[in-house]
């Protein structure tokens, strides 16, 4: 990653502290913990698409602002639900994107954007219209090199540890054909993560079938509670085995409740009856997490839990393109009341780790870093979604320090689809934390040495420790 680029400082003498600080923490190994890269690229490392179908089709930061005005996903080639036809021409995409890349102007996509153009392909011409295809030539040129295809790109970009995510319906086939090849399994280089919303929610539609899958997949009976109960801890088991460390949920809220095993009996047996309730809903989805975080303490699995976001709140969009095409909105979380009857009965064993993320970034200082502050088992993730852009990163430090510290924070996660804009992310999260810790230097509230230590912390050793990926569990 190039020396150059934003310091996000204010002020020649905070720019130059920043350029130190960063520069001693540029070369650290990226670890990233939580993300959403199919393990596919990387089992069968072939050649990248074209520059369209690798850099906007699966980004919905792209093409949600696109759609913000006027122009549909389908131009855009996003999959059609129902297999209609959609835009396939890659440097028609291009275009288009080039054509309106002034809608990007002062936000988080471009700034990536432009970072992995110049940082991953180097290429240094700034996109217009005008050089729409000058770009993509240069880009697709590069794709053709065997440099570019992903385990290469991997190596190059200094990935330590990648971790994907995936439900407990699936097999876990890629991770297996990695753990084959040398990459994956327990230490591994790409390991997995355990997230069984889709067997947990029983709002799906889907539930009830993800339900008999994983009773199969688990060899376990999940017509009743218990059966359910021991699939999970099955297919925690078999994750475990692929390398996961964490599990990962992702709740419309941080609600978390305790029943006794009659009453989540009784919810799960309506469920299976289809006639469970959106309160039922909401209740299972509260116990459950408690229960996960029973079975976190007995197998290590550190928790994520990523509240707060309705949806598919874009119904015709989603009727159209299905999930994770940027239809999501967030809404107003609570923490403080919704943890109570989980840190109650698991806040203060240090066997427990759960790390919280939020959309509702009014939490920080608040509710969240007093939380952390104040238990062994909770740790704060990094700004989440729309908030992963310098400035939302910046504020995170400014609200949530004082409470909760650097130490009860759990490091950058870069949580993307994106593969080549891994070390973009990672890169402007380390520039963006220099730039802070140079502000408590130059205002002599912190020494340069110990301000150089907390980023390699934050940048490395934290996640590292914290999601158990140096395999010792503490």
């Amino acid at each position: 990653m190039s020396e150059n680029g934003p310091t996000f400082a204010t002020d020649p003498r905070h720019a130059q502290v920043a350029r130190e600080l960063y520069a001693a923490a540029r070369g650290l190994p990226l670890i990233s913990p939580h993300g959403h890269v199919d393990p596919r690229v990387l089992a069968d490392d072939e050649p990248f698409p074209d520059p369209a179908r690798l850099l906007i089709v699966p980004d919905h930061y792209v093409t949600r602002m696109l759609l913000s005005q006027g122009i549909p996903p389908d131009r855009l080639g996003v999959p059609r639900r129902d297999g209609g036809p959609v835009e396939t021409d890659g440097r028609a995409i291009w275009r288009l994107l080039a054509g309106n890349w002034h809608l990007f102007r002062g936000t988080p996509s471009r700034l990536w954007l432009e970072r992995t153009f110049q940082t991953v392909f180097g290429v240094e011409t700034p996109l217009s219209r005008d050089t729409a295809d000058e770009v993509y030539d240069a880009i697709a040129a590069r794709l053709a090199e065997p440099g570019f295809r992903p385990r290469a790109l991997f190596e190059r970009f200094g990935i330590e540890v990648l971790a994907t995510t995936e439900s407990p319906t699936d097999d876990l086939a890629q991770h297996a054909k990695l753990a084959a090849d040398g990459w994956g399994g327990p230490g591994g280089r790409v390991i997995s993560t355990f997230r069984p919303d889709n067997v947990v929610d029983l709002d799906r539609a889907d539930w009830h079938d993800n339900i008999g899958v994983l009773g199969d997949l688990a060899g376990e009976d999940t017509a009743t509670y218990a059966g359910y109960l021991t699939a999970l801890r099955r297919r925690r088991e078999a994750f475990i085995a692929a390398g996961a460390t964490s599990s990962d949920h992702g709740h419309p809220t941080a609600r978390t409740a305790k029943l006794s095993g009659e009453e989540a009996a009784a919810i799960y047996e309506r469920g299976l009856r289809g006639e469970a309730t959106a309160a039922d809903a909401e209740t299972f989805r509260a116990h459950m997490l408690l229960e996960f975080a029973r079975m976190s303490i007995d197998d290590g699995l550190v928790m994520q839990l990523h509240p707060g976001a309705v949806r598919d709140h874009n119904g015709k969009l989603h009727a159209a393109h299905g999930q994770d095409v940027g239809g999501d909105i967030p809404q107003a979380t609570d923490y403080v009341h919704a943890l109570r009857p989980l840190l109650d009965a698991y806040g203060m064993d240090a066997r427990l780790r759960v790390v919280v993320y939020t959309l509702d970034e009014h939490t920080f200082s608040r509710e969240l870093a007093p939380l952390a502050g104040g238990y062994p088992a909770l740790y704060l993730g990094a700004p989440w979604w729309f908030l992963d852009t310098p400035d939302a990163m910046r504020r995170f430090r400014e609200a949530v320090t004082d409470a909760a510290g650097f130490y009860n924070t759990a490091g950058f996660v870069d949580d993307t689809r994106a593969f080549c804009s891994i070390p973009v992310r990672h890169d402007i999260s380390r520039r963006v934390d220099a730039a802070y810790l140079a502000s408590l230097v130059v205002q002599d509230r912190l020494p340069m040495d110990e301000a150089a230590q907390t980023l390699a912390d934050l940048a490395y050793h934290l996640p590292k420790r914290i999601f158990r990926l140096d395999k010792a569990v503490t």
